[in-house]
């Protein structure tokens, strides 16, 4: 992706599109030591974070927390139950659903997942400043702009967590 320097950068969706690419392999290289794929961490980290605030979610709730389908949630739920990692339980107050938690392996996996995937975002975001500079949270305010106005169009609501992140 060479450019000439004074070529005009390719297009927005075009650069968004093998960023994301380029992250999501990045990801499953470095959760693969662990056993997990993105995918999979997207849903034990989304866990781990609603069950630190207090709430054990139901699938649909850790759907629209994530941002993944509930479909795709309840896949990946049946993959990390069967590898050990995640547990669901009958609801009391609802019998048509299951209440999620982590098992103590889960809990060990996401202890070391978290700060493998920080480590690999701050050698992402280095050319910005790292993952704490305000080149950084400039370029974040911007994606948030972005996934609302995708949302406003019609799009796929953006996740629910990322909507209330710090920065």
């Amino acid at each position: 992706m060479a450019n000439r320097a004074d070529a005009p950068p390719p297009p927005t969706g075009y650069l968004l599109w093998h960023v994301s690419l380029r992250w999501r392999v990045a990801m499953d290289r470095t959760l693969a030591p662990l056993g997990l794929t993105h995918a999979q961490y997207a849903v034990v980290a989304s866990l781990h974070g609603m069950l630190m605030g207090g709430v054990r979610p139901s699938q649909r709730q850790l759907a629209d927390y994530s941002g993944l389908e509930p479909m795709y949630i309840s896949r990946l739920v049946r993959t990390l139950e069967r590898a050990g990692l995640v547990e669901r339980k009958d609801n009391p107050d609802d019998p048509r659903a299951v209440q999620l938690s982590l098992t103590a392996r889960g809990s060990e996996v996401v202890a070391k997942a978290v700060p493998e995937v920080r480590e690999l975002e701050e050698r992402y975001l280095a050319p910005l400043g790292g993952r704490d500079s305000g080149r950084n949270v400039e370029l974040r305010r911007a994606l948030q702009t972005l996934l609302a106005h995708a949302d406003a169009l019609g799009g796929t609501p953006a996740p629910e967590a990322f909507g209330q992140a710090a920065g």
